[in-house]
Formats: C-alpha cells, structure tokens, sequence
C-alpha cells in the first residue's frame, strides 16, 4: 500500500513515506499510516510530530535528542513520539513498541525512565 502511495505521489512531485503500523488487534485488524508530502531539498521529508517535539522539549526538561529514544516501564517498551503543549498534565506521547498503540506520560516520568534507560547498559541475562 506504501509503494502504490508513494508511486501516485512521485507523479506528483511528492514523496510518500511510511509511518509503520499504528495500532494493531491481530483478531479483528491493524492500522498503518502515511504521510505524502514535498520534499526537502535533501530529498528527506519534514517531520511535522519531530519538529515540534525538538521546539519544545528543553521546556519540559528533555533534549531534542530524546524523539524517538526508547525507555521501559517494567512491563512494556515504548517509543518517544511526539509532544503536546495542550495536555499540561501528560504532554508526552510514546508508543508501545510491539503494537504501535499510543500512551501519554508525564514529562517527569519519561525524562526518569531515559536516564534509567542510559544507566541500563548491561547486557540482559549479564549477571557480573
């Protein structure tokens, strides 16, 4: 479905990327996303969720390096995918990386779980 996008879009003088599976419920259905549009001059196109997450970041005590790092809560793994200014009490939204699903977080929560996260290097099972 990517590619007959990206085709129809290319025609165009667009460029369609793929934005992965989204949510996903193996007994009833999945959903993916796409994003079409110009392209940079790099050829690269412009990650509107991206842009806005490296603007705001420092604000809610994160880098602009943080997008798209992962951290774990205990039981799951989730992506860092964006930032909204509108939800002052969970303005960080993450995605659950075995099925896509969105979570929002407390900034104070994800910044706590990255640096746990850069502290974690031991390989898993490494008991020394």
């Amino acid at each position: 479905m990517v590619r007959a996008c990206s085709e129809v879009a290319a025609r165009r003088g667009l460029v369609a990327e793929g934005l992965g599976v989204q949510a996903m419920d193996l007994r009833w259905n999945f959903e993916f996303g796409a994003r079409v549009s110009i392209a940079l001059p790099d050829g690269s196109t412009m990650d509107p969720d991206r842009m806005m997450f490296e603007a705001l970041a420092e604000e809610f005590g994160l880098s602009p390096d943080d997008f798209g790092r992962e951290f774990s809560t205990g039981r799951d793994r989730f992506r860092v995918a964006g930032i909204d200014p509108r939800r002052p009490k969970y303005p960080i939204s993450a995605n659950r990386i075995p099925d896509g699903k969105g979570y929002k977080f407390t900034a104070e929560n994800v910044a706590f779980l990255l640096q746990a996260a850069i502290k974690d290097v031991t390989p898993k099972g490494d008991k020394t």
